[in-house]
């Protein structure tokens, strides 16, 4: 399967002129292809509708298997998260007490690389402007492998896994999608300097990938000095690839500084299967059902599944609808200073797509 996710929503300059707005696809790729949609909970049956509403007014060649109130532990249902190449997840709560439900998701499928995109939006107010970063983090591993117990009461003991070939894999995914982005620099963040065996193996994996890309700029920086220069200097990054807790806290970090959650596209991809969802794992369960949710971030995500599914075409009008809402339009939600609702913004999108 093709891992051909890139960066959308950069500059509009990107879709002008014939020749770049030209795809030669493949005989039979504009019949219809099933897409497997988890509404799950919180914000997720909003976002979710506002992205099958834009699809249904676009015309994409999509139909959407919706599979509501999903329960992980059911066999048949589980089963049925096979049946389609690609996932469009709403929000997940965790409902098992060992393993969080996105973790097992990640393991069943091996989705092994999440992706986040974090980028500044001509419109939002935010205090540094032309940041633009892709977060990867492995994601079937490291301290989320729920590999904890408890010793004797009043001790517990949670063991963190590094392999040396899932990180070979996440370093070769986050070389490769540089390479294909057209980006120039990958920073490994870490904290060799106290976990000197896991995290070594981690860097390790990345200084020998990193020799198969000379042409890219290669960095190392443990995750306490890396928090304080996103904070600081956010725009020195551009590729940036971690294991998997250093990723959690640092794609809500980017997110945090270019707009919050409602701006964060994200995805997480596997050889046989590839999941499209918001950047970071919010429920909104404060703001659920009151029409007041930013659904930009699973539409730019939809717009990824799109291209993963070679239909760039339906993918860049839907990137470009989402921003000129923004921008042109100045309507924006609650989350990024303004005061449409959820069906309001989704609306205004639409009618962006029928200009």
């Amino acid at each position: 399967m093709k891992n051909c996710v890139r960066q959308a929503f950069r500059s509009n300059s990107t879709l002008r002129g014939a020749w770049s707005q030209n795809y030669l696809q493949r005989p039979g790729e504009g019949q219809l292809k099933n897409v497997t949609v988890l509404p799950g909970d919180g914000i997720g049956p909003e976002i979710t509708r506002s992205v099958m509403q834009v699809f249904d007014a676009l015309h994409v060649p999509i139909k959407f298997d919706v599979l509501d109130n999903f329960n992980f532990d059911n066999d048949e249902q589980r089963s049925l998260l096979k049946k389609n190449e690609c996932i469009l997840l709403g929000v997940m709560t965790e409902k098992n007490q060992k393993y969080t439900d996105n973790y097992r998701f990640y393991k069943y499928l091996d989705l092994y690389a999440n992706i986040t995109f974090a980028f500044s939006v001509e419109g939002i107010k935010q205090r540094h402007n032309n940041t633009d970063i892709v977060v990867i983090r492995e994601n079937t591993e490291g301290e989320y492998s729920g590999v904890e117990h408890e010793v004797y009461p009043g001790v517990v003991e949670s063991i963190k896994v590094t392999t040396k070939q899932a990180s070979l894999r996440i370093a070769e995914y986050a070389f490769e999608f540089a390479h294909l982005s057209g980006r120039k620099k990958v920073t490994a963040v870490h904290k060799a300097n106290i976990m000197k065996l896991v995290d070594g193996l981690f860097l390790s994996a990345h200084r020998e990938v990193a020799q198969k890309y000379p042409f890219i700029k290669y960095e190392e920086m443990i995750i306490d000095n890396c928090c304080m220069q996103l904070v600081k200097n956010p725009t020195q990054f551009d590729v940036m690839v971690m294991p998997n807790l250093y990723g959690s806290i640092v794609q809500n970090v980017v997110a945090g500084i270019t707009g919050g959650v409602g701006m964060a596209a994200g995805a997480s991809i596997g050889r046989d299967h590839a999941l499209f969802s918001q950047g970071c794992r919010h429920t909104g369960r404060d703001i659920a059902g009151k029409n007041i949710v930013n659904p930009s971030a699973l539409l730019v995500s939809s717009s990824l599944l799109l291209r993963h599914l070679g239909l760039p075409n339906f993918a860049d009008q839907i990137c470009s609808a989402v921003q000129e809402t923004i921008q042109d339009r100045k309507l924006k939600t609650k989350d990024i200073g303004g005061k449409a609702s959820t069906e309001q913004f989704t609306k205004e999108v639409i009618k962006c797509l029928g200009k």
